[in-house]
């Protein structure tokens, strides 16, 4: 039998791609997932599965000009989304930025002169090209500071400093694990954490979704992610009018611009941005939330399909997304729920077995868990305790 449909290729099929992979199903495309993990539980919904490393940019254009593809989709990780950048620019491919400004918007070093030179609210930052600039310029940012690689997200190689003492052992491991070997250095922001998910039409924000982000044991990592945000809504109007001005300056194609950000005396200071979609499976925390089905709006505009359609709607009810994740080292027997979540529990992905091997407290994850509140108070006092409510048995 032939097949006639349109392909597209998601560079990735992990767990947090399935919605992309299934909206793209919907909208009648052939959909072939990739990456270099065949293990990756997304791969069991696409169309056929291509094995290709999504941080590898000219192995993505390989397999795209291969399988003659009419469109090209990030998945939820920065590394993919350059990669689609980089292919799409090459083929001609639409929805897409070109590359240069893909990577102002997702290398930070980048980002952060951008919004410097644009008079955008955002840390103070100094970028470094090597290991003896950094140890030099590392004392023009008061401390405390952060020193993070520029391209890599989830606190991957991130250290939090408060003297010059702390400084050396920290450039070093930013530099070890940076892709591209180059590192920030910049101020500390104290303040509330939160996600501010925007979506780009025609250089306007069409709608928009705000969170409150939760942490665990990793004060980089965002665990949990609630809805909706406790912000005053003056200060998603300034989101969206610093969104609005950033893709106008950049000529941003239509589609999502993600930003996560920290509320500093009601001033959002903008932390990170990306044009991909978040992680673990954020984009069902949006549809839960608001019923505007993100994943195939997200999807359209990369396919560059008409996105004129989509109509802002607010959260209806309050909504936790909650990454399951353990507390120490060691072999996973079992996850347990308190029975006060039985009723509140309104989906969950879970991918753990019994036998399990936790190396990384800090960043492993047996599943993402969707649970709603009858309140804002109840949302936002057990969001914090569900790393006690959800928990996985470690011996």
């Amino acid at each position: 039998m032939i097949n006639n449909k349109p392909k597209i290729l998601i560079a990735g099929g992990g767990y947090a791609d399935i919605p992309l992979i299934i909206s793209a199903k919907k909208l009648g495309y052939h959909v072939i997932s990739s990456g270099n993990r065949p293990y990756e539980l997304g791969h069991r919904y696409s169309d056929e599965y291509r094995p290709a490393d999504f941080s590898d940019p000219e192995a993505i254009l390989s397999l795209a000009k291969q399988l003659k593809v009419s469109a090209i989709c990030p998945c939820c990780n920065d590394f993919s989304a350059l990669s689609a950048a980089y292919t799409a620019e090459k083929l001609g491919l639409p929805g897409h930025d070109p590359l240069k400004t893909s990577q102002v918007i997702h290398h930070k070093d980048l980002y952060r002169q951008f919004a410097i030179k644009h008079g955008i609210p955002t840390p103070k930052a100094i970028g470094f090209k090597s290991r003896k600039e950094a140890l030099t310029g590392a004392e023009a940012i008061p401390f405390p500071a952060i020193i993070k690689p520029v391209d890599l997200t989830g606190g991957k190689g991130m250290t939090t400093i408060t003297n010059m003492a702390e400084a050396k052992k920290a450039i070093e491991k930013a530099f070890a694990i940076s892709r591209t070997k180059r590192i920030v250095i910049e101020e500390f922001i104290k303040g509330s954490r939160h996600g501010f998910s925007a979506f780009l039409v025609n250089g306007r924000v069409a709608f928009f979704f705000s969170d409150n982000e939760h942490y665990y044991l990793n004060p980089y990592l965002v665990a949990a992610a609630s809805a909706p945000s406790i912000v005053d809504p003056a200060v998603e109007k300034k989101l969206c009018a610093q969104s609005e001005k950033i893709a106008s300056i950049l000529s941003l194609k239509n589609g999502i611009f993600h930003v996560q950000y920290i509320l500093r005396d009601e001033e959002p200071i903008i932390i990170e941005i990306c044009r991909r979609p978040p992680g673990d499976l954020y984009i069902r925390l949006v549809e839960y939330a608001t019923g505007i089905d993100y994943a195939t709006w997200i999807v359209k505009a990369f396919a560059g399909l008409d996105c004129s359609g989509l109509v802002h709607s607010e959260p209806k009810g309050f909504f936790t997304r909650h990454c399951v994740m353990a507390s120490r080292t060691g072999t996973l027997k079992n996850v347990v729920f308190d029975p006060s979540l039985d009723n509140k529990i309104v989906d969950k992905l879970m991918w753990w077995k019994p036998g399990d091997h936790v190396t990384d407290a800090m960043t492993t994850k047996f599943g993402i868990v969707f649970i709603k509140f009858n309140s804002q108070d109840e949302m936002l006092r057990t969001t914090e305790r569900l790393h006690e409510l959800i928990v996985p048995q470690i011996n």
